[in-house]
């Protein structure tokens, strides 16, 4: 994310996105109740639209 958004801002974004792949939490709530950081990755990696080498 840091890369995709910047270092500062992408953990504004990582607390205040709520994302409904993670079951409408934000990134930083998905990883407190313990979701595979992997998962929390490819919601980002939608949410954002980013490139498929990105994945």
């Amino acid at each position: 994310m840091d890369h995709h958004l910047g270092e500062s801002y992408a953990r504004v974004w990582a607390d205040q996105v709520v994302i409904g792949e993670l079951g409408h939490r934000t990134v930083i709530e998905a990883l407190a109740d313990g979701f595979d950081p992997k998962q929390v990755w490819r919601a980002v990696w939608a949410t954002l639209d980013l490139p498929a080498s990105e994945r």
